[in-house]
C-alpha cells in the first residue's frame, strides 16, 4: 500500500483504533495529537509492532499554522497525504446558556475549523493526482441534535454539510469526501457519564450494547477503501440502530 493517511486526533479512542487499522493494511499512518504524546507513541509502537510505518505530531488542527506546519512535517517524513481523517474533537455537557464563549470557540475550532483547515491543506496534493478520500467524523448527535451538547451537535451537523457541499465540488477532481456518524461509542469522552446513563443508553440502542471505537475504524477503512469507490455525500451511522 503506498499510500499515506493523516488521523487527526489519533492517540485515542476511535483515531487510535483507527491509526492502528490502516496500520494493519499497509498505510503509512500520520499520528496527529494535541495533548496526549506518549499515547499517540503507543499507538506508533503497535503498528510497527506489526511491521507497518507510522510517526507522531503534534499540532492543534484549531490553529491554522500548526495545521500548515503539521502537513510539512507528514509529507517530509511519510510522504503528501491521500487519505485524510477528520476525527479530532472536543466536546462539552451543559446547558446551552451557560456556555462561555471561551468554550464555544474552542469547540468550533478543534471539530469544525480543524477539518475545513486540513482539507484545504490535503487539497493541492490530492487535486494534483486526481485522486483522494476524505473521511469526517460527525457524530448522531450531529443527525438528531442534543440537550446539554448544543454546541457540540451543531458543529457535527456543519461537518455534515461540509461533506456534502465538498464531495459535489470535488467529485470531478476524483475525491471522495464521506461522513462517518456514530452512534455511542465507549471512549474516553464519555468517560463523565456514569454507568446507569450508559447502560440506559445502551438499552435505547437496537443492537442492545455501545459501539466500539472499532466498530467506528472499520467504517471508515471501508469508505477508503476500493470497494467505495463509487460512494460520496454519504453520511455512515455505525450506531447499531440508534438513530433511525
Amino acid at each position: 500500500m503506498d499510500k499515506t493517511v493523516l488521523v487527526t486526533g489519533g492517540s485515542r479512542g476511535i483515531g487510535a483504533a483507527t491509526a492502528l487499522l490502516f496500520g494493519k493494511k499497509g498505510y503509512r499512518v500520520a499520528i496527529n495529537y494535541c495533548q496526549s504524546p506518549d499515547r499517540a507513541q503507543q499507538v506508533k509502537q503497535q503498528i510497527e509492532a506489526i511491521g507497518g510505518t507510522a510517526a507522531c505530531f503534534g499540532a492543534d488542527v484549531a490553529d491554522k499554522k500548526q495545521v500548515q506546519t503539521l502537513f510539512a512535517a507528514v509529507e517530509k517524513e511519510l510522504g503528501p497525504v491521500d487519505v485524510l481523517v477528520n476525527n479530532a474533537a472536543v466536546a462539552r455537557q451543559e446547558l446551552f446558556q451557560q456556555v462561555s464563549e471561551g468554550d464555544y470557540r474552542r469547540m468550533m475550532g478543534v471539530n469544525l475549523d480543524g477539518a475545513v483547515f486540513c482539507c484545504q491543506r490535503a487539497l493541492p496534493h490530492m487535486i494534483g493526482r486526481q485522486w483522494g478520500k476524505i473521511v469526517n467524523l460527525s457524530s448522531v448527535w450531529g443527525l438528531a441534535g442534543a440537550s446539554c451538547e448544543v454546541v457540540y451537535a451543531t458543529t457535527k451537523a456543519a461537518l455534515i454539510g461540509l461533506t456534502k457541499s465538498l464531495a459535489k465540488e470535488l467529485g470531478p477532481s476524483g475525491i471522495q469526501v464521506n461522513c462517518v456518524a456514530p452512534g455511542v461509542i465507549d471512549t474516553e469522552m464519555n468517560g463523565n457519564l456514569s454507568p446507569q446513563d450508559l447502560q440506559e443508553l445502551a438499552d435505547e440502542t437496537p443492537l442492545c450494547r455501545l459501539g466500539t471505537p472499532q466498530d467506528v475504524a472499520n467504517c471508515i477503512l471501508f469508505l477508503c477503501s476500493d470497494e467505495a469507490s463509487f460512494v460520496t455525500g454519504q453520511v455512515l451511522s455505525p450506531g447499531g440502530g440508534f438513530y433511525l
